[in-house]
Protein backbone atom coordinates (compact mmCIF):
# COMPACT_ATOMS: atom_id res chain seq x y z
CA UNK A 1 0.00 0.00 0.00
CA UNK A 2 1.13 3.10 -0.71
CA UNK A 3 1.36 6.43 1.16
CA UNK A 4 -0.91 8.30 -1.05
CA UNK A 5 -3.42 5.68 -0.81
CA UNK A 6 -3.80 5.50 2.61
CA UNK A 7 -3.61 9.79 2.60
CA UNK A 8 -6.63 9.22 0.19
CA UNK A 9 -8.43 7.15 2.39
CA UNK A 10 -7.52 8.83 5.96
CA UNK A 11 -8.80 12.31 3.44
CA UNK A 12 -12.43 10.09 3.05
CA UNK A 13 -12.93 8.80 6.37
CA UNK A 14 -12.48 12.64 7.58
CA UNK A 15 -14.68 13.95 4.98
CA UNK A 16 -17.55 11.66 5.58
CA UNK A 17 -16.81 12.18 9.41
CA UNK A 18 -17.07 15.69 9.00
CA UNK A 19 -20.35 15.73 6.52
CA UNK A 20 -21.63 13.30 9.03
CA UNK A 21 -21.22 15.59 12.26
CA UNK A 22 -22.01 18.87 10.11
CA UNK A 23 -25.50 16.83 9.24
CA UNK A 24 -26.53 15.00 12.49
CA UNK A 25 -24.51 16.12 15.14
CA UNK A 26 -23.59 20.02 14.53
CA UNK A 27 -27.77 20.71 14.36
CA UNK A 28 -28.23 18.98 17.64
CA UNK A 29 -25.21 20.95 18.94
CA UNK A 30 -26.53 24.60 17.82
CA UNK A 31 -29.69 23.94 18.88
CA UNK A 32 -28.42 23.04 22.42
CA UNK A 33 -26.16 25.81 22.20
CA UNK A 34 -28.80 28.22 20.96
CA UNK A 35 -31.19 27.25 23.81
CA UNK A 36 -29.02 27.17 26.44
CA UNK A 37 -28.14 30.82 25.23
CA UNK A 38 -31.82 31.65 25.42
CA UNK A 39 -32.09 30.27 28.91
CA UNK A 40 -28.96 32.64 29.82
CA UNK A 41 -30.11 35.52 28.32
CA UNK A 42 -33.72 35.32 29.92
CA UNK A 43 -31.57 34.88 33.04
CA UNK A 44 -29.85 37.63 32.63
CA UNK A 45 -33.07 40.01 31.83
CA UNK A 46 -35.14 38.36 34.82
CA UNK A 47 -31.91 39.28 36.90
CA UNK A 48 -32.03 42.58 35.64
CA UNK A 49 -35.51 42.67 36.20
CA UNK A 50 -35.07 41.31 39.79
CA UNK A 51 -32.66 44.36 40.39
CA UNK A 52 -35.24 46.85 39.01
CA UNK A 53 -37.96 45.42 41.55
CA UNK A 54 -35.44 45.49 44.27
CA UNK A 55 -34.25 48.86 43.91
CA UNK A 56 -38.22 49.79 43.55
CA UNK A 57 -38.69 47.71 46.89
CA UNK A 58 -36.02 49.74 48.31
CA UNK A 59 -37.92 53.00 47.43
CA UNK A 60 -41.20 52.32 48.17
CA UNK A 61 -39.62 50.66 51.78
CA UNK A 62 -37.79 54.42 51.95
CA UNK A 63 -40.66 56.04 51.22
CA UNK A 64 -42.97 54.03 53.67
CA UNK A 65 -40.40 54.26 56.18
CA UNK A 66 -40.81 58.61 55.94
CA UNK A 67 -44.54 58.42 56.05
CA UNK A 68 -44.29 55.79 59.12
CA UNK A 69 -42.37 59.01 60.54
CA UNK A 70 -44.23 61.44 59.55
CA UNK A 71 -47.21 60.03 60.80
CA UNK A 72 -45.48 58.71 64.16
CA UNK A 73 -44.42 62.84 64.58
CA UNK A 74 -48.16 63.58 63.96
CA UNK A 75 -49.28 60.93 66.33
CA UNK A 76 -46.95 62.45 68.97
CA UNK A 77 -48.09 65.96 68.26
CA UNK A 78 -51.54 65.10 68.27
CA UNK A 79 -51.16 63.06 71.84
CA UNK A 80 -48.87 65.99 73.50
CA UNK A 81 -51.69 68.40 71.99
CA UNK A 82 -54.56 65.82 73.92
CA UNK A 83 -52.31 65.58 77.13
CA UNK A 84 -52.48 69.54 76.65
CA UNK A 85 -55.67 69.55 76.72
CA UNK A 86 -56.21 67.23 79.20
CA UNK A 87 -54.20 69.35 82.03
CA UNK A 88 -55.99 72.74 80.96
CA UNK A 89 -59.20 70.41 81.72
CA UNK A 90 -58.05 69.19 84.53
CA UNK A 91 -56.73 72.78 85.46
CA UNK A 92 -59.92 74.43 84.99
CA UNK A 93 -62.06 71.28 86.75
CA UNK A 94 -59.62 71.97 89.60
CA UNK A 95 -60.12 75.59 89.96
CA UNK A 96 -64.16 75.24 89.87
CA UNK A 97 -64.05 72.83 92.71
CA UNK A 98 -61.45 75.17 94.56
CA UNK A 99 -63.94 77.86 94.30
CA UNK A 100 -67.30 76.27 94.83
CA UNK A 101 -65.28 74.86 97.91
CA UNK A 102 -64.59 78.60 99.15
CA UNK A 103 -67.39 79.45 98.04
CA UNK A 104 -69.35 76.87 100.38
CA UNK A 105 -66.40 77.71 103.31
CA UNK A 106 -67.41 81.30 103.33
CA UNK A 107 -71.40 80.65 103.53
CA UNK A 108 -70.39 78.34 106.14
CA UNK A 109 -68.52 80.75 107.62
CA UNK A 110 -71.49 83.38 107.49
CA UNK A 111 -73.57 80.98 108.49
CA UNK A 112 -71.59 80.31 111.82
CA UNK A 113 -70.73 84.17 112.30
CA UNK A 114 -75.19 84.67 112.22
CA UNK A 115 -75.47 82.17 114.70
CA UNK A 116 -72.68 83.70 116.97
CA UNK A 117 -74.36 86.83 116.69
CA UNK A 118 -77.64 85.83 117.27
CA UNK A 119 -75.78 83.99 120.34
CA UNK A 120 -74.48 86.98 121.46
CA UNK A 121 -77.81 89.08 121.42
CA UNK A 122 -79.48 86.60 123.28
CA UNK A 123 -76.82 86.44 125.86
CA UNK A 124 -76.84 90.38 126.01
CA UNK A 125 -80.47 90.91 126.16
CA UNK A 126 -80.66 87.85 128.67
CA UNK A 127 -77.31 89.99 130.66
CA UNK A 128 -79.64 93.38 130.50
CA UNK A 129 -82.84 91.76 131.21
CA UNK A 130 -80.79 90.03 134.60
CA UNK A 131 -79.03 93.68 134.96
CA UNK A 132 -82.50 95.27 134.59
CA UNK A 133 -84.02 93.59 137.18
CA UNK A 134 -81.00 93.57 139.51
CA UNK A 135 -81.71 97.58 139.67
CA UNK A 136 -84.99 97.41 139.74
CA UNK A 137 -84.94 94.90 143.32
CA UNK A 138 -82.28 97.08 144.20
CA UNK A 139 -83.37 100.54 145.50
CA UNK A 140 -82.67 103.35 143.37
CA UNK A 141 -79.15 104.80 143.82
CA UNK A 142 -77.17 106.37 141.50
CA UNK A 143 -73.51 104.87 142.75
CA UNK A 144 -75.50 101.29 142.93
CA UNK A 145 -76.50 101.87 139.56
CA UNK A 146 -73.02 103.06 138.63
CA UNK A 147 -71.32 99.78 139.95
CA UNK A 148 -74.22 97.50 138.27
CA UNK A 149 -73.36 99.30 135.25
CA UNK A 150 -70.00 98.61 135.52
CA UNK A 151 -70.29 95.20 136.14
CA UNK A 152 -72.78 94.33 133.58
CA UNK A 153 -70.23 96.40 130.99
CA UNK A 154 -67.25 94.09 132.23
CA UNK A 155 -69.98 90.54 131.91
CA UNK A 156 -70.73 91.51 128.38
Amino acid sequence: MSINATLFGQMLVFAGLIWFTMKYVWPILTQAMDEREAKIASGLAAAEKGEQSLANAEQEAQQMVVESRHKAHEFIADAQKRADEMVAEAKHAAREEAERLMAQARAEIEQERNQARESLRTEVAQLAVAGAEQILMQEIDGSKHKALLDKLVADI
